[in-house]
């Protein structure tokens, strides 16, 4: 067992033997765009202010992702050397852009399925404030400040590290330091005004999914009467692992995940039902 994760044992025969004809994860990409209506978002976002509520557009997405892990947990599964496994944290990477300068740092949040937009809120800004220090203060950060500091060592671990997390033998502290290791990768490409793109997904670590959001651009969308308007909306590109489950299975997530950002007023209240295909690390520890 890796400490990342736990083998899942399909009956489903495609499920076994995709793995072993798209070996690796640039061999089994998906590439859809999603367009998010903006004005249930920003009205939200504005009712919420008045109410002296700060909330972000990254806090909604990140938190109706975390929300339908919760309602199709398959999601939250990734393949390394050919075996499916059922991640046991939700984490979400993310760069963030370091204080007074033009370099960022890479790390992830841990959230849980059940977590309302707002506790994704206190978690983001968390993250972002701690992140944003000088210095090489994150786990990240001061992983790659050691293969760094010795000549040649940089090349030879990263050798051994791929071949570790092949093999299951890469301990949790480097997973938990790596931001390639997560559930979902995200970023906002509209905060330096960039248009969205289809961002990689590497074949190191166990993401499985990868969001890249753009500037908001206009989308033609038919009226009841047949006139054509024009919606203002939030463009993504997504980046998807399809070894971890079925397109219909993505499909319905997706659209759930749409529903969401729709009706905002969705995530203040947990779920009555998270699911979790296996426990939690934090859940092991309670």
């Amino acid at each position: 067992m890796r400490a990342d994760g736990k083998i899942v044992k399909s009956n489903d025969a495609e499920y076994a033997v995709v793995p072993h004809i798209m070996v690796e994860r640039n061999d089994a990409l998906n590439f859809i765009e999603i367009d998010i209506p903006a004005e249930p978002l920003q009205k939200y976002l504005n009712e919420k202010r008045k109410e002296g509520i700060v909330l972000s557009h990254l806090s909604l997405i990140i938190a109706a992702y975390a929300r339908i892990v919760g309602e199709f947990p398959l999601l939250n599964r990734f393949i390394v050397n050919r075996k499916i496994y059922a991640r046991n944290e939700l984490a979400v990477s993310m760069v963030v852009l370091k204080s007074g300068a033009d370099n960022g740092t890479m790390s992830k949040i841990k959230l849980d399925p059940a977590d309302t937009v707002f506790e994704v809120n206190d978690k983001i800004n968390y993250y972002v404030d701690t992140n944003r220090q000088a210095g090489d203060n994150n786990k990240t950060d001061k992983l790659v400040s050691t293969l760094l500091s010795i000549p040649g060592l940089l090349n030879i671990g990263v050798r051994i590290l791929k071949w570790m997390d092949k093999h299951g033998l890469l301990p949790y502290s480097i997973i938990d330091a790596s931001p390639f290791h997560a559930s979902m990768g995200i970023t906002n490409l509209a905060s330096i005004r960039t248009n969205h793109i289809y961002h990689h997904i590497y074949n190191f670590g166990t993401t499985s999914v990868f969001l890249a959001m753009g500037n908001s651009k206009e989308v033609p969308k038919r009226k009841p009467n047949g006139e054509i308007e024009f919606e203002k909306c939030i463009p993504f590109g997504c980046v998807m692992d399809e070894r971890i489950c079925s397109g219909l299975y993505f499909a319905k997530a997706f659209r759930k995940f749409r529903k969401y950002l729709e009706n905002p007023e969705l995530l203040e209240v947990k779920p009555e039902n998270a699911i979790k295909e296996i426990p939690y690390r934090q859940d092991k520890k309670q």
